[in-house]
C-alpha cells in the first residue's frame, strides 16, 4: 500500500481513505474504513474518463452486476455512486495475496488445498450462473486468499449471458492464458457463456497444482494460438485432478462439466476456517490482517491555503525544488548536458561531501552482443560523468559495470552478487531476453529496478514483471517492429505486400505474419498480404520469392530474427529482377546484413527502437561530447542503445531525485515507482513503462531507417518519415 497523494480526498462518500492500493490510467483503488469501521476496497473512476458516456455506462453496467453477485466465496459490494462526478465502487477489503502472488512466493499449492480451493470458486460461478451472469476474467489475480476460503473479485467485464457488449466486436475479452477459445476468437462465432468461465477455472487450478500456465507464456498472439489449436501442457496435474481439469479445458464448450458439476467433483465448499492453506500462507494472511486493522486514521490529504505541508524535507532538495521540477517533466537529459560544469566532480557540495549511490550495468562486453554493450557502457558513463560534473547536484552517482558475456548464468551471478552492493539504488543493460531474465530473477528479492532498452521479455516470464514491480522495458514490444516498414507502404499507396516467413523464427514470424494478414498496408484501400515461407532447416530462399514476385507485390517484407537470412532474401529478390519496396525489422539491421546482402541491401527499410542522435538537434551536444569521450572521429557514428542508455541514467537519476525528495524509506521501491508511474522525455524519444498497455503507447519510439550508400540511414519517427520521399 503506497501512502494517500496530497491530491487526494480524505473520504468517499463517508468511507475514510487511509492509502492507495493501487493506481492506472483509468483511476485509483483506495484502502478504507467505513464509518462502521470495517475495511474496504474503493474504486474512484477519473473524471475524464466519466466523461466519456460509453465509459460511464460500461462502469454503471458493473456496478450493477456486482451488486446482483451474492455468495460466501464472492467480494460483497458496500456501495457505489455510478452518477458522481468521478464515480466509485466500494466493496469488501480481503487482506490476503491474490492466488497468483502465493504461488510466486510459496510455489505450487498441495492438491488438497486446491480441490479446497476450486470447490469454493466453482461454489462462487454457480451463483453467478445461476444469476445469469458470465464472469469472463477468471485468473489467479482475480482469486484473494483468506482463511476461510477464496474470494472471487472484479467484476469489471462480466455481464448478462446475451446482453450486448458494450466493447468492439472484435475486441478479445478476458486474460490470454487464462481465457476459453471462444473468447479467444474475437468475432468469432458462438456466444460465451458460462463454460468461459468453467475453462478458465481449470486453467486456475492447473495454475495452483503446478505453478505453471497450461498454455505457456510468451507474447499474446501465441499464447492464444495455443489456447485455441494445441492441448495443455498438464504435466504435474495429479491423477485424481488430472480427469477433470482436461474436461474444464475441452476446446468444444459443450464438452465442459457445468460450475456445478465442478464443484461436486471436488467436494464440499465448506470447511472450518483456516483448514485448506498450507503451512506459511495462513501466518502471511495474519500478519497483512493486523497491519491494515492497526492502521491509523490517515492525515487529511487536501491542503488548506496558507497551511505548511508536514514534515522537514531535506533542506538540499528545498533549494533544487525548480530543477526537480523540470526532472519531473522529463527535463534531466537536456539539464545534464545544459548546466556549467564544477570541476571534476569528486563528491563535494557547498554542505560537505555528497551520498553516492551506485547504478549497476550488466551487459554483454565480450560476448556475441559486446558491440551493442560496449555502446551502453559508453552512453551510461557518459550520463554519470556529466552528472556528477554539475555543481548543483543533490548526490554523486557511480557506475558498477560487469561483463556477463552474453551468458544468461553469468548474467544471474552477477546480479546476485550486485543485490548487495551497499546504495545500489537500479541495474541497466541486459542485451538479450535469456540474460534480462537471468538478472532480473536475482534482483527482484532485493527490490533492484532493473532497466532494459534492448531485451524483449515476454509478459510472464520474469518474477519482476507482476508483483512488486522491478523490471522495466522501455522500448517497443518486437511485435510492433513491423509497423514502420508498413506504414511506408501504405503512405506511399503499396495495396499487394507480399511477405517473406522466416520459419527459423518460430513463433516471432507467425505472429508478424497474422498481425499483417490482419492488418495490411493499405487495408482501407483494399490492402492485402500474402505469406511466402521458407522452412526453417533451408537457405534457399528462391522458391519463397519467387512465389511472393508471382503476386506482383508493390512491397516485399522479410520477417525474421537472422540478419544473414534477411541477406539471403535480398539477394534472391535481386536475382530474380525485383527492384520495388523491401524492407524488415531490427533484428536483420546488422552489420552482417549489409556483408552478406552486398548490392542488394541497397534501399532496404528498417523498422527499429532506436536512434541516430546527430539526426537529432536536442542531441547535438550530446553526440559531441559521446566523441570527445570515446576519442571517436565526426565520421563514426554514434553506436546503437548509446543514447537510449545514456537517457536511462537520467530516468534513474530523475526517480532519485524525486524518492529523496519524498524521503521514503526504500530507495529502491520509491525509484521503481517513479519508474512505473512518471514517463520521461529523453533525448532519443519519450520512455515510459506502459508501452504494452495501449496502441499509443505501444507504438511511442518505433523509427525507421533505409540503406543508402551502402550504410544504414535513420529516417525519423517512423510515422514522420514514412511520408517523406527516400
Amino acid at each position: 500500500m503506497q501512502p494517500l497523494h496530497r491530491s487526494d480526498p480524505s473520504s468517499i462518500a463517508g468511507f475514510r481513505l487511509l492509502g492507495r492500493l493501487g493506481a492506472g490510467g483509468m483511476g485509483v483503488v483506495y484502502l478504507a474504513r467505513s464509518a462502521g469501521g470495517s475495511l474496504a476496497a474503493v474504486k474512484r473512476i477519473r473524471a475524464e474518463h466519466a466523461a466519456d458516456p460509453g465509459f460511464r455506462e460500461r462502469f454503471r453496467r458493473e456496478a450493477r452486476t456486482a451488486e446482483r453477485i451474492t455468495g460466501r466465496w464472492v467480494v460483497r459490494v458496500l456501495g457505489a455512486d455510478p452518477e458522481a462526478r468521478e464515480p466509485w465502487l466500494a466493496t469488501e477489503f480481503v487482506p490476503g495475496p491474490s492466488l497468483a502472488e502465493a504461488v510466486g512466493l510459496h510455489g505450487a499449492l498441495p492438491e488438497a488445498t486446491v480441490r479446497a480451493l476450486g470447490a469454493r470458486l466453482a461454489d462462487a460461478l454457480v451463483d453467478m450462473h445461476a444469476a445469469g451472469l458470465v464472469h469472463r476474467d477468471v485468473k489467479p489475480g482475480n482469486v484473494l486468499l483468506a482463511l476461510d476460503g477464496p474470494r472471487l473479485i472484479d467484476f469489471g467485464i462480466a455481464r448478462s449471458a446475451g446482453a450486448t457488449a458494450l466493447t468492439a466486436t472484435d475486441a478479445m475479452i478476458g486474460t490470454p492464458g487464462f481465457l476459453a477459445p471462444e473468447q479467444a476468437r474475437a468475432a468469432g462465432s458462438g456466444e460465451v457463456g458460462p463454460a468461459a468461465d468453467v475453462f478458465s477455472l481449470g486453467c486456475v487450478l492447473a495454475y495452483a497444482v503446478t505453478g505453471s500456465r497450461p498454455f505457456g507464456t510468451g507474447g499474446v498472439a501465441a499464447v492464444v494460438y495455443r489456447t485455441v489449436h494445441e492441448e495443455p501442457d498438464l504435466d504435474g496435474v495429479p491423477g485424481p485432478l488430472l480427469d477433470l481439469v482436461r474436461r474444464c479445458l475441452a476446446k468444444d464448450a459443450a464438452g465442459r462439466p457445468t460450475a456445478a458439476e465442478v464443484r461436486a467433483a471436488l467436494g464440499a465448499a465448506g470447511g472450518p476456517a483456516g483448514d485448506w492453506l498450507p503451512p506459511g500462507l495462513p501466518s502471511l494472511i495474519a500478519q497483512r490482517s493486523a497491519r491494515v486493522l492497526d492502521l491509523p486514521v490517515a492525515e487529511p490529504t487536501l491542503l488548506v491555503p496558507g497551511q505548511k505541508p508536514r514534515g522537514t524535507p531535506r533542506r538540499r532538495f528545498l533549494v533544487l525544488g525548480s530543477a526537480g521540477a523540470v526532472a519531473a517533466a522529463g527535463g534531466l537529459t537536456a539539464w545534464l548536458l545544459g548546466r556549467t560544469p564544477a570541476g571534476t566532480g569528486t563528491g563535494t557540495g557547498a554542505g560537505g561531501p555528497l551520498d553516492t549511490y551506485t547504478l549497476g550495468l550488466v551487459t554483454d562486453l565480450s560476448g556475441p552482443a559486446k558491440a551493442d554493450g560496449r555502446a551502453q557502457e559508453r552512453g551510461a558513463r557518459l550520463a554519470v560523468e556529466r552528472f556528477n560534473a554539475d555543481r548543483d547536484r543533490p548526490f554523486d552517482l557511480e557506475l558498477r559495470v560487469v561483463d556477463d558475456g552474453g551468458d544468461p548464468k553469468r548474467a544471474g551471478a552477477a546480479a546476485r552478487t550486485m543485490v548487495g552492493t551497499e546504495r545500489l539504488v537500479a541495474v541497466l543493460g541486459p542485451t538479450t531476453t535469456d540474460t534480462a531474465v537471468a538478472a532480473g530473477d536475482q534482483l527482484v528479492a532485493g527490490k533492484v529496478p532493473l532497466v532494459s532498452v534492448q531485451a524483449a521479455v515476454p509478459n510472464g516470464v520474469m518474477k519482476g514483471q507482476t508483483f512488486s514491480r522491478t523490471y522495466f522495458e522501455p522500448r517497443p514490444v518486437p511485435d510492433v517492429m513491423v509497423v514502420p516498414f508498413g506504414r511506408y507502404l501504405s503512405e506511399h499507396g503499396a495495396t499487394r505486400t507480399a511477405v517473406v516467413e522466416d520459419q527459423a523464427a518460430g513463433e516471432y514470424s507467425w505472429v508478424a505474419v497474422k498481425n499483417l494478414k490482419s492488418e495490411p498496408p493499405s487495408k482501407a484501400s483494399g490492402g492485402v498480404a500474402t505469406s511466402h515461407p521458407v522452412a526453417a532447416d533451408s537457405e534457399d530462399f528462391g522458391p519463397a520469392v519467387r512465389s511472393a514476385l508471382a503476386t506482383r507485390p508493390h512491397g516485399v517484407m522479410y520477417v525474421g530474427k537472422s540478419p544473414r537470412r534477411a541477406a539471403l532474401c535480398a539477394k534472391a529478390l535481386r536475382e530474380q529482377g525485383y527492384a520495388g519496396l523491401c524492407g524488415s525489422v531490427e533484428y536483420a539491421l546488422q552489420p552482417e546484413f549489409l556483408a552478406v546482402a552486398g548490392p542488394a541491401a541497397e534501399g532496404w527499410y528498417f523498422g527499429s527502437s532506436y536512434v541516430d542522435p546527430e539526426a537529432l538537434p536536442a542531441a547535438k551536444a550530446f553526440v559531441a561530447a559521446y566523441r570527445k569521450r570515446w576519442g571517436l572521429s565526426a565520421a563514426t557514428p554514434v553506436e546503437r542503445f548509446a543514447t537510449e542508455a545514456y537517457d536511462v541514467v537520467g530516468w534513474l537519476a530523475a526517480g532519485l531525485r524525486t524518492t529523496l525528495g519524498n524521503n521514503a524509506e526504500s530507495l529502491r521501491v520509491g525509484i521503481a515507482r517513479h519508474l512505473g508511474g512518471s514517463p520521461y522525455q529523453g533525448l532519443a524519444k519519450r520512455y515510459t513503462a506502459d508501452g504494452a498497455k495501449n496502441s499509443k503507447a505501444a507504438l511511442e519510439g518505433l523509427f525507421l531507417w533505409q540503406v543508402q550508400g551502402g550504410r544504414p540511414r535513420f529516417l525519423g519517427e517512423f510515422d514522420k518519415a514514412a511520408m517523406k520521399k527516400t
